[in-house]
C-alpha cells in the first residue's frame, strides 16, 4: 500500500548528545520530528481511498454513464425523425 517511515528516536537522541546537546534537548527534538513525523503519515493515510470509496464512485460513474447513454439515444432519435421529415418534405417538393 504505502511505505512506513520508521524513525529511531534512541539513536537521534545520541547523535544530538554527542554533537553536544543536552539531555532535555535532544529529546525534546527527537519527539517534535516524531511527531511530525506520525501527523505527516497520518495525513497521507487520510487521502487512501478505501473499497467503499470505489465502490461508491463506481455506481456514480454508471449512472453518469447511463444518463448520458440515454440522452445521446433521445437526440439521435430526434435527430433520426428531423431527417426523415426533411426526406420527405424534399420528395414532396421534387
Amino acid at each position: 500500500m504505502g511505505t512506513t517511515i520508521t524513525f529511531d528516536t534512541l539513536a537521534f537522541v545520541k547523535q544530538l548528545k554527542s554533537a553536544g546537546f543536552n539531555d532535555n534537548q535532544a529529546e525534546i527534538q527527537a519527539q517534535a520530528i516524531n511527531q511530525a513525523l506520525s501527523d505527516f503519515q497520518n495525513s497521507r493515510l487520510n487521502e487512501l481511498s478505501t473499497k467503499v470509496d470505489l465502490f461508491t464512485a463506481k455506481a456514480e460513474l454508471q449512472t453518469e454513464i447511463a444518463k448520458a447513454k440515454s440522452e445521446i439515444i433521445k437526440w439521435v432519435a430526434g435527430m433520426l425523425v428531423a431527417q426523415a421529415a426533411i426526406a420527405a418534405a424534399l420528395v414532396k417538393l421534387l
